[in-house]
């Protein structure tokens, strides 16, 4: 036993940081990517928006370690080529980039200024309140009230609960409370302050001219409401001894009403997205290329570079390469992201001709042989980046899905399963609805093995009733 040493040669990866870098910016989204340069325009001075008033300076020489001249890029490639066009304005809609406060008028309202400016649930009825000849005692239990409604308008508590909640010096009882909630529900919109749906609705129905459909109507919702949802259209008419007619007059009356009064003074809570990618077709084919509106567009300061290059002991040097690397790093993901778009296109260009009912499917694998990158690396790429096309707007994640083998011994996208249900749910007669084992046998006909519990997972998933709640009168 002796101490020796020893020469080895191996190999090994290292996550350099400027890898680590690449794959951070790879799985970002393009609202946390632009978050995560605001951070880098704050820390490093050698780095800002090309879009930015660039500072008089002359031109660098293209010698040895001094900086590229504009025409190049940091490394010495040639100039960044140009990914695309922005999108086109009809396919940008609600989820597109806003226009500039140069390009808007200075009178129109801001979307921020449009949303502070609704009225809420609470505002509306704080001001017909106002309006109310009440006492003091009955204004502030009305109020109390309203500030125990939901976002839907229902009070979510009961009186007795109200009413333990009060001071006992109060002496508030609950037909204080009754009286009330009897004002508060004569409030427009009408079934403000309901308990239940019944009430809801029954509330709505008494605000309604008297009729005959409408007497109906308010005894279904008073007394047989769970018999309507269920679709037992033979139990109720027996219940409310009406013919057939008239319960269908009943139903659609009732379906005309709103079970949610209070939803409509709700802040909508719109989630808005900009497409990473743009799919037109040029010349018969289907082509995808990066949205200039959702590229951060990098340069390195040419002032303080300049100041730099005189300077070589610098602690600026450091920035200078962290710099170079985020823009690279940058450039980077987004030719990824447009290589990985254009793979997808390729293969699901039967969808972009003739929509859901014609997606194949398609697996990340397929996706990373055909490219020479890792599954994780398509994993990253499709995560919360989108892409908008003439059909919409769709996350890439949205083109890849199981399969379903056919007899021809090939197989069908899981998306094209549900677009075909969707279909002949849409089509089926209301009187005789299609069950999930009858929709299984129609898919089988026509090629498509799918067991009726597969059937039952989709439809479900679309959130489509079962047989018997989707049966009419």
């Amino acid at each position: 036993m002796k101490q020796t040493l020893q020469l080895k040669l191996s190999q090994h990866l290292a996550l350099t940081p400027q890898l680590q870098q690449s794959i951070r910016l790879l799985q970002l989204s393009t609202l946390e990517l632009n978050q995560e340069i605001e951070t880098f325009l704050q820390d490093n001075p050698l780095l800002e928006r090309e879009d930015e008033p660039a500072p008089e300076a002359p031109a660098y020489a293209a010698s040895g370690d001094a900086l590229q001249t504009p025409a190049e890029s940091l490394d010495g490639a040639p100039p960044e080529p140009n990914f695309g066009d922005a999108v086109p304005a009809d396919w940008i809609g609600e989820g597109g980039a806003s226009p500039s406060r140069d390009d808007r008028n200075d009178d129109e309202p801001s979307f921020a200024e449009i949303q502070a400016a609704a009225t809420s649930l609470r505002d509306h009825l704080d001001a017909q309140l106002a309006m109310m000849p009440l006492s003091e005692c009955d204004r502030s239990l009305v109020r109390l009230l309203i500030e125990a409604l939901d976002d839907d308008g229902y009070l979510a508590q009961s009186l007795e609960e109200l009413a333990e909640m009060l001071p006992p010096e109060l002496e508030v009882d609950l037909d204080e409370l009754q009286i009330a909630l009897k004002h508060l529900q004569n409030f427009d919109p009408p079934g403000i302050g309901a308990r239940n749906a019944s009430e809801c609705l029954a509330l709505q129905l008494a605000n309604l001219p008297a009729s005959r459909t409408r007497d109906l109507a308010l005894k279904i919702v008073r007394n047989h409401l769970d018999q309507l949802a269920a679709r037992d259209y033979v139990r109720l008419r027996k219940a409310v001894a009406c013919g057939e007619e008239e319960l269908r007059e009943a139903q659609a009356l009732i379906r005309s009403l709103n079970p949610r009064p209070g939803a409509q003074f709700s802040p909508a809570d719109t989630r808005y997205v900009v497409p990473d990618v743009v799919v037109r077709k040029v010349r018969g084919h289907w082509v995808a290329s990066l949205n200039a509106e959702a590229m951060p567009k990098l340069r390195i300061n040419r002032l303080y570079a300049d100041i730099l290059q005189g300077q070589r002991g610098s602690g600026l040097a450091s920035q200078l390469q962290e710099a170079k690397w985020l823009i690279k790093n940058v450039q980077q993901r987004f030719e990824t992201i447009q290589r990985v778009s254009q793979a997808i296109v390729e293969r699901q260009r039967q969808f972009f001709e003739h929509g859901e009912v014609a997606m194949r499917p398609l697996t990340l694998r397929e996706i990373a042989d055909q490219l020479g990158l890792h599954e994780s690396t398509i994993s990253r790429v499709t995560t919360q980046k989108y892409m908008a096309s003439p059909r919409g707007v769709y996350e890439l994640k949205y083109f890849f899905g199981s399969h379903v083998a056919t007899e021809a011994g090939g197989a069908a996208s899981s998306t094209a399963i549900r677009a075909l249900i969707k279909q002949l749910v849409g089509a089926e007669d209301g009187k005789k609805p299609l069950s999930d084992a009858q929709l299984a046998e129609i898919l089988g006909q026509q090629g498509i093995v799918v067991a009726r519990r597969t059937v039952a997972k989709y439809r479900e998933a679309m959130n489509i009733p079962p047989v018997n709640l989707r049966k009419s009168i």
